[in-house]
């Protein structure tokens, strides 16, 4: 049985690895430092990506900041206040689906709502709303989830002790479901921040020289700038592209890197 489990687990790791080691050593020529904190030029062809960076680490954020709060909130009310009845079941039925909607959904309800209804235009706010959005039904579970897998006794032991519901849910039960949380906010913000379809109507430009001043400009994204330079950007060199993944991968490595040093530092304190 271990043998059949190791044979797996190389079965999977071995195509990641090659993967990764191909983007790396075809890409790498073109990294540098001037690649990476430079403007874009000459059509995309030469110069650097930064505002790319800029773009996809602030569209990031802010999605952490919109969905993080909200998700969290709305896993603890279905948990611990919502009445377990048809609605609730419906809600948390509607959650489940909206898992699996394919994101180019949530582009165009970006596009409807926020971009034209909203009149915010296209601009990082509209982006960062619809990506927000997009992570809910992940944190929202993944907040159940653990919150559900607290045991009774905790919360009753608690209660006993003259603690309202609320101090007892806030000192008891978050700080142990901390990790299980934590979880599905790392695979949130992964998929957020490699998602090009909605952005490509709600935030991104297909060229920008500069930074964007506030919420309502465009913004440059990796995801989006990498499709450009791979479909519209005729004679691009190769090395650009595959520095270009590689910097995309690796922000993407690097938030769940943050995220899991966060929660295992929370489980070993704990």
């Amino acid at each position: 049985m271990i043998a059949v489990i190791k044979t797996g687990a190389f079965l999977t790791i071995t195509p990641i690895i090659l993967v990764l080691s191909y983007i790396l050593i075809t890409g790498i020529s073109s990294i540098s430092w001037d690649f990476l904190i430079n403007m874009p030029t000459n059509g995309m062809r030469e110069g650097g990506i930064f505002p790319a960076i800029i773009g996809t680490i602030s569209l990031t954020i802010g999605t952490i900041a919109v969905s993080v709060p909200f998700g969290i909130l709305t896993g603890i009310y279905l948990v611990e206040y919502a009445k377990d009845n048809w609605v609730k079941k419906i809600i948390n039925l509607t959650i489940i689906n909206l898992s699996g909607i394919p994101s180019i959904v949530y582009g165009l309800f970006g596009l409807s709502m926020f971009v034209i209804f909203l009149k915010l235009g296209t601009s990082i706010l509209s982006g960062i709303l619809t990506l927000g959005i997009m992570g809910l039904p992940v944190i929202i579970t993944a907040t159940k989830e653990a919150l559900l897998a607290v045991p009774k006794d905790l919360k009753e032991a608690s209660l006993a002790l003259g603690a309202t519901k609320w101090e007892t849910i806030w000192k008891i039960v978050l700080p142990s479901a901390f990790p299980g949380i934590l979880t599905g906010i790392i695979l949130s913000v992964s998929r957020a921040a490699g998602e090009t379809a909605p952005i490509l109507f709600t935030a991104v430009a297909f060229y920008l020289p500069f930074l964007p001043s506030s919420l309502s400009d465009q913004v440059m994204a990796l995801p989006y700038h990498l499709y450009v330079i791979a479909t519209q950007i005729p004679n691009m060199p190769k090395e650009n592209m595959y520095a270009t993944v590689f910097i995309l991968v690796f922000i993407t490595v690097g938030f769940n890197l943050l995220g899991s040093y966060i929660r295992n530092e929370f489980r070993r304190k704990k």
